[in-house]
């Protein structure tokens, strides 16, 4: 990720290089459509060696107190909700109400699995292909029996 096209890319974004600045240092710049289809077929379809590490990155916001935040949330709105669940058991609330508490301990366990996931969980993947299931016919361990 640190090509010339991204360095130049961050430079504009930030405001410390122009856009015009940018433009004619790009203009030189000469790529066959070959070279174009390679640049993008480039880890897309080429198949990865065994054991590889594709992507290997912690998500940036997994550390954010917003993230920390909601899950200091989720986890008082939980045992709010499921703590209710039971004392709603113990004291004979109705079915409708007892179902609502389930529903909404649950809702919010669900979306702490979805923020973990998306924000938390690290982004890596290791490729490891299958052996194949077929087993080529050998000759010698074969006999044909005529009827």
């Amino acid at each position: 990720m640190d090509d010339t096209i991204t360095k130049l890319l961050r430079g504009v974004a930030k405001g410390d290089i122009s856009v015009e600045d940018a433009r004619k240092s790009l203009e030189d710049a000469s790529l066959t459509e070959e070279q174009m289809d390679m640049a993008i077929d480039k880890g897309v379809f080429n198949k990865a060696e065994l054991g590889s590490i594709v992507s290997a990155k912690l998500a940036p916001s997994g550390a954010s107190y917003l993230t920390m935040f909601f899950f200091v949330w989720g986890i008082f709105w939980s045992c709010y909700w499921v703590f209710s669940l039971i004392y709603g058991l113990a004291n004979g609330w109705d079915q409708r109400q007892l179902a609502f508490h389930l529903a909404i301990a649950t809702t919010t366990l669900i979306l702490m699995g979805l923020v973990y996931l998306k924000f938390i969980l690290p982004d890596t993947i290791i490729v490891k292909h299958a052996m194949n299931k077929y087993i080529p016919e050998h000759q010698k361990d074969w006999k044909e029996y005529k009827v």
